[in-house]
């Protein structure tokens, strides 16, 4: 059975520079601190975190919402993709993300539980940071 689960942060940037970095291959190994390929556009595979993350791009509005499937090379093979609809929305400071994870396989509750605020959300706000 899987879980779905929602996380926000805030961002000291722009959506729009949010949303770039997101959807490009140089923005988003950069954000992270790891390598990444995104094809960004509707229908565009990418992969994340050197190949352990991978999926597809479902929808863009940019600036405001980025929906991709999402799964790792935890899941096994009769797992379905989750998938993760990030929502951008300017704020006083910057942006707000609100991140909703949906149909992540039962019992994988790191992303919940540190994985998504370690490896995304802490370098994102250094990597957008005071330079």
């Amino acid at each position: 059975m899987a879980y779905d689960f929602e996380l926000t942060t805030v961002l000291p940037a722009s959506p729009l520079a949010v949303y770039e970095a997101w959807i490009t291959s140089d923005g988003h190994s950069a954000m992270t601190g790891a390598e990444a390929h995104v094809d960004a556009r509707a229908g565009g595979a990418y992969d994340a975190w050197d190949g352990y993350i991978t999926g597809r791009t479902l929808a863009l509005v940019p600036g405001q919402q980025i929906v991709q499937t999402w799964r790792t090379s935890e899941f096994a093979d009769a797992d379905a993709d989750s998938q993760i609809d990030v929502l951008l929305e300017p704020v006083e400071g910057g942006t707000k993300l609100r991140l909703r994870h949906t149909n992540v396989p039962d019992g994988q509750l790191d992303y919940e539980r540190g994985g998504w605020e370690e490896s995304y959300f802490e370098p994102m706000r250094e990597y957008f940071g005071p330079r």
